[in-house]
């Protein structure tokens, strides 16, 4: 099934294996890199949903990275510092971090950090999103719907978790690619409209079904709920 995705970035071997282990036990899929090179091609091949960014990586510096990161994804990073570190996390910050933890820390309270960044994306809310009788749960990394498990894509189920968030409201295309792939693309449009289509398809949301997935002529989409 699939999993929420982090992508730790680490140069020490020991501390990298033990939070592998650590988020792996807590249901998440973790994609690991120790240099700035390593986490370029991951980040190429994946898609994370939170980035674990180690500003003392051995080819770079972790807080210019995040400006390079920025170009490609809009998923939360979490900078992890050295206390003497701390005056340059506003730097990070402004290019574009979103939180920091000073080491050492306690994996439980990483871990909280976390949570509350992918609830403030809308990628979790204790795990979960829910507009009955649809529930999503991105750490199982499956939806629900009338008691019925539907069988989607990782992509598939950040659509929908998007479109549930701000059901009622338009989304142009830019901006569902923005929140589900992360930045721009000359493509968007074709690429949201053939994963709407299939997402349409499995939710039977082009029919009878308990949700509408719209498109509003204008650029736009619309998801709502149909049934009561």
């Amino acid at each position: 099934m699939n999993k929420v995705t982090l992508l730790m970035m680490e140069d020490e071997a020991d501390v990298l294996a033990i939070n592998k282990e650590y988020f792996e036990g807590k249901g998440y899929a973790v994609i690991c890199a120790d240099t700035l090179a390593q986490a370029r091609f991951h980040l190429d091949e994946h898609c994370p949903d939170l980035i674990l960014l180690d500003v003392m990586m051995p080819d770079g510096s972790g807080f210019e990275f995040c400006a390079e990161l920025r170009k490609k994804t809009n998923a939360p990073i979490i900078f992890l510092t050295c206390r003497d570190e701390n005056e340059s996390v506003v730097k990070g910050l402004l290019q574009g971090g979103d939180d920091y933890v000073t080491k050492p820390y306690d994996l439980n309270v990483l871990a909280a950090r976390v949570n509350a960044q992918l609830r403030r994306t809308g990628l979790m809310s204790a795990g979960k999103l829910e507009l009955p009788p649809l529930s999503i749960d991105f750490l199982q990394g499956e939806a629900i719907l009338d008691n019925k498990h539907i069988p989607l894509t990782q992509k598939e189920l950040q659509l929908l978790g998007c479109f549930v968030i701000f059901a009622g409201r338009r989304l142009s295309y830019d901006e569902v690619y923005r929140r589900a792939w992360g930045g721009s693309s000359p493509g968007a449009a074709h690429t949201v409209a053939v994963h709407v289509a299939n997402l349409r398809k499995k939710l039977g949301a082009d029919g009878a079904g308990w949700f509408e997935l719209a498109n509003s002529g204008k650029g736009e989409y619309i998801f709502s709920k149909v049934r009561y």
